[in-house]
């Protein structure tokens, strides 16, 4: 990648970045997939929660794990213990999978539904999982499994 490429990436996620905080994360699909696929790539797994208002405006993107090539620690205490310190109604969660594939392990599914029975029980919103590939994104509820 040239420093110019770099640059450009730069701004096209500070732009996407105050676009998604000013603007309804919900009702923007190709926006909030941009984001993602934008921001949760790279060479090893990242775990990052979208914490969303009543309005499905971001609060705070926060990265809460990094991992290896093919693993994540997420601890779904943490990431409800988070949402109830920012004061936010919803959440989505994002990672990505270093080798291309998008498709949810056992082990995605199984957090997601922890959080998922969290997030019921404290009254917050799980929106989504989505997992970040190789030029693709995959959402879990699009796949009914959320």
């Amino acid at each position: 990648m040239t420093p110019q490429e770099e640059t450009v990436i730069l701004e096209a996620r500070d732009i996407l970045g105050r676009y998604l905080s000013q603007n309804p994360v919900i009702g923007s699909w190709q926006a909030l997939m941009d984001y993602c696929a934008l921001t949760v790539r790279g060479p090893i797994e990242r775990f990052h929660v979208l914490y969303l208002d009543r309005k499905n405006r971001i609060i705070a993107d926060e990265l809460l794990s990094t991992g290896t090539v093919d693993h994540v620690p997420v601890y779904p205490r943490e990431v409800i213990k988070r949402a109830l310190m920012l004061n936010a109604s919803a959440l989505i969660l994002i990672h990505n999978h270093p080798s291309g594939d998008p498709t949810p392990s056992e082990a995605d599914l199984s957090m997601t539904k922890e959080i998922q029975k969290g997030c019921k029980y404290l009254g917050l919103t799980l929106h989504d999982h989505i997992i970040v590939g190789a030029g693709t994104e995959l959402s879990l509820r699009g796949l009914g499994k959320l």
